[in-house]
């Protein structure tokens, strides 16, 4: 008597069932890298300022895009708030990375100036104290940082650099240019840094552009050219409104080749008011 032969499964019905496992892990990976992304976004906008300041005679505008590489998030930020003594802090910055690590040490640099801002009116301590700081905390991370102070009553303005791009300015007579301000090593890099500070007073109105090097430098485009394009735009637009003028300052990172986030925010001042 021949023997019964036991069936075999369908070739055809092998192959789909592994390609349905392969789709069913795939599907399982981008769920959970899209949640990471999610994640890493909703952390990255709580640690931005939700808004910006409304005072009488000034205009902010703002605008970031996040790094095409990694999480699509990074470490640029920005800020500008209103101290007790109604003076007005400015500052933009970059932590090194593009991961929610970097997010979260970019807090805390933002939170530390703050904080520290508030307790003194000097410029170079605010930018010292805050490398102190960070250097204690002893994360391994560092930051650059443009921080300034201005003042809306005596319209004294005062800058300082650690390791960052220098701010672009175009006044209401004409005139453009970029602050070659001195500066000092990043934060987090130096213990014991101090550093130097330069004095202006805003007579005339005027716009001041802060960017992060992701706006005006890439593997193959300098820095300095960047920045030319920077003035070109913030001259040309000295007229329009600072959210037009800050988001035609953004796509410049479009021209870098640079993968890195950007950030930029606009700062517009009328001219002094003589008094009554």
């Amino acid at each position: 008597m021949r023997g019964h032969r036991p069936e075999q499964p369908d070739s055809a019905q092998q192959l789909l069932t592994a390609l349905g496992q392969l789709v069913d892990q795939a599907l399982e990976r981008i769920k959970f890298q899209r949640a990471r992304v999610e994640l890493a976004m909703a952390l990255q906008r709580h640690m931005l300022p939700p808004g910006l300041p409304e005072l009488p005679g000034l205009h902010f505008a703002a605008r970031y895009m996040p790094s095409r590489d990694g999480l699509d998030v990074g470490g640029d930020w920005y800020d500008a708030f209103v101290m007790n003594d109604g003076s007005l802090g400015i500052a933009i910055g970059d932590v090194q990375g593009h991961d929610v690590e970097a997010i979260a040490f970019m807090g805390q640099v933002r939170t530390s100036l703050r904080a520290i801002a508030e307790s003194t009116k000097d410029t170079r301590e605010v930018l010292g104290r805050a490398n102190d700081l960070l250097i204690s905390m002893g994360c391994g991370l560092f930051a650059t940082c443009c921080f300034l102070r201005f003042d809306p009553v005596t319209r004294d303005l005062t800058v300082s650099r650690a390791g960052h791009v220098p701010m672009v300015w175009a006044t209401a007579g004409g005139r453009s240019g970029v602050a070659l301000d001195s500066g000092g090593p990043p934060l987090g890099v130096v213990s014991g840094e101090r550093y130097p500070v330069t004095h202006r007073r805003l007579t005339e109105a005027g716009v001041i552009v802060l960017v992060t090097d992701g706006v005006v430098e890439g593997p193959e485009y300098p820095m300095e050219t960047g920045l030319a394009e920077v003035v070109r735009l913030v001259r040309a637009g000295f007229d329009a409104d600072p959210e037009v003028l800050a988001s035609a300052v953004v796509e410049v990172a479009d021209m870098t080749g640079h993968r890195d986030d950007a950030a930029v925010l606009v700062v517009r001042y009328d001219g002094a008011q003589e008094p009554l």
